[in-house]
């Protein structure tokens, strides 16, 4: 028998589709050398796209920080790195998200005399150019040379004195002197966990640490809000901050509360108050009594700033929301104020009955958990017969008749519905100006 052979030149299953254009050979070799040869900028637009939906995440921020804008790398970035990315806190940037966050993780756990400070300062040059917010939830003390042995009695506050030395953080002029747009820094001289490792030096804010504070927030120009908390922050501490940031050009928030500030500090925010373009300051949880907050209501009766004034949780009792009513009487630009828990009654009712009847500017007030009165509330309802401004009025467990705290609520509620139609209206029949 005979057999034949034969024998096919061709491929059934070959595609020309198959082969990539040289272009997109081109656009690949460009990914694969990224690290060495970022030619990014020199592609057309498509092209630029293109290359950056095929790079790694991984590339060192040192080639793709000043490289590389566009928002679906960083939101790459962001994504896998954080499980929770709410961007509108961010400018509704992806790039900016993550440079700030990166930057925040370094300084959490960066330690003094341990961390290399070689990585803040190099990653300067990288997001100098994004970061507008820091939020700094805790700043770690240097590491202890000579370890107490456990039976040692550690967790008295007089080791936080007699280790002062060994608790200074890092020091923040450098780094926020350096960074151009800062608008705002939140920092907490503390630990987040510190486990069954707790001591009180842990919590220390110290002197060096806030001089060193005090001199970089004075260079700091363009800083518009500045958040102290939970830090320990003293009287002489605070004067110190204080006398830096008056005259201060932007800053026009300002939060010091949960911390141990008394009538002297309270007596140089009272300047500051009057001294600086603030128009927000928060006190809450302090330890300010009646002879601070007349200061501060002197400086309040001498700004034409502040507009939010929150003293929760002190002790200004009835001397001191006297003076801070005094002060509304003449003040135009204040239209909330919190005197929560403050251990006010019925003078400082009397008080605030004249202020509701003459003021225009005060929007909102909570004076709960007080002891008011029935007398102090019937003396606050005067007061509100023609104030047409209070759209806010706080007055729970303040000891009012019940029928009495009714009404005041009614007048309230009157003048926030007035206030939201005549806001409809404004939008439905802009002003227009004649041609």
């Amino acid at each position: 028998s005979f057999y034949t052979r034969r024998c096919f030149t061709e491929d059934p299953i070959w595609s020309l589709v198959t082969v990539p254009s040289l272009t997109e050979l081109c656009l690949q070799s460009i990914v694969n050398n990224f690290e060495k040869n970022p030619i990014l900028c020199y592609l057309l637009p498509e092209h630029q796209k293109k290359v950056v939906d095929r790079l790694p995440t991984s590339l060192p921020l040192t080639v793709t920080a000043n490289t590389v804008s566009h928002e679906a790398y960083w939101k790459r970035c962001g994504m896998e790195r954080w499980q929770a990315c709410d961007i509108s806190n961010y400018g509704d940037s992806w790039k900016r998200m993550f440079f700030e966050r990166h930057l925040e993780n370094i300084l959490k756990f960066f330690i003094p005399n341990t961390t290399d400070p070689k990585q803040v300062l190099e990653l300067i040059p990288l997001c100098k150019d994004y970061v507008q917010k820091l939020e700094i939830n805790q700043l770690l003390p240097p590491l202890r040379v000579d370890q107490k042995e456990s039976n040692d009695l550690s967790d008295t506050e007089d080791d936080a004195e007699l280790d002062e030395v060994y608790t200074h953080h890092y020091y923040l002029k450098d780094l926020i002197t350096a960074l151009p747009h800062l608008e705002e820094l939140h920092l907490t001289y503390g630990v987040k966990s510190c486990g069954m490792n707790f001591e009180w030096s842990l919590f220390n804010f110290t002197e060096l640490d806030c001089s060193n504070l005090a001199a970089a927030l004075k260079m700091c120009r363009n800083l518009k809000v500045f958040k102290l908390t939970q830090s320990k922050v003293d009287d002489d501490k605070i004067k110190l901050l204080a006398r830096n940031l008056q005259n201060h050009p932007r800053l026009v928030e300002l939060d010091l509360s949960h911390n141990l500030i008394r009538d002297h500090g309270a007596q140089a925010l009272g300047k500051l108050i009057s001294h600086s373009k603030l128009e927000t300051l928060n006190l809450c949880n302090n330890q300010i009594c009646h002879l601070g907050a007349q200061a501060l209501a002197q400086g309040l009766a001498e700004s034409s700033t502040l507009t939010s004034l929150n003293l929760r949780l002190n002790f200004v009792e009835d001397k001191g929301a006297e003076a801070i009513g005094h002060a509304l009487l003449t003040n135009t630009s204040l239209k909330f104020l919190h005197l929560g828990s403050n251990n006010l009654s019925e003078p400082t009712a009397a008080v605030f009955s004249q202020v509701l009847a003459q003021n225009t500017t005060l929007t909102s007030i909570n004076f709960s958990c007080n002891h008011l009165g029935l007398s102090g509330g019937k003396q606050l309802l005067e007061g509100l017969a023609n104030n047409k401004t209070l759209t806010e009025f706080d007055l729970r467990h303040a000891e009012l008749e019940q029928e009495t705290d009714f009404l005041i609520h009614k007048t309230v509620w009157a003048n926030r519905e007035a206030v939201r139609l005549g806001r409809q209206w404004s939008l439905q029949h802009p002003t227009t100006e004649p041609l």
